[in-house]
């Protein structure tokens, strides 16, 4: 096996273990996750890190403090980068620091 990464995504409502999804390559094995907000995203990195996962990569919906908190979480155990939206379209166009901190 490869790689073993996250893409996580954060979004009111999201459950763990039923919004996750695992797309397996040759090269690849990515976990697709939604979480409900950012400690439960902190919590469930350090669970990942724990599991191999050496990349973990946040949706726009994650502000500063959400990835700052992720980071944390994770220390070097694990690589965490972010896309970046200034304000989220699925989000009602606000940051999740705005919604989740």
């Amino acid at each position: 096996m490869g790689l073993k990464a996250v893409f996580m995504f954060v979004a009111p409502q999201s459950d763990a273990e039923k919004h996750r999804a695992v797309v397996e390559t040759p090269a690849v094995s990515l976990t697709v996750v939604g979480v409900n907000n950012y400690t439960e995203a902190a919590e469930l990195a350090k669970v990942l890190a724990d599991q191999g996962n050496v990349a973990i990569e946040l949706c726009a919906g994650f502000g500063h403090e959400g990835v700052a908190a992720v980071k944390k979480a994770v220390g070097n155990r694990a690589a965490v980068g972010a896309v970046r939206f200034d304000n989220h379209p699925g989000l009602e166009f606000k940051s999740g620091d705005d919604i989740f901190s």
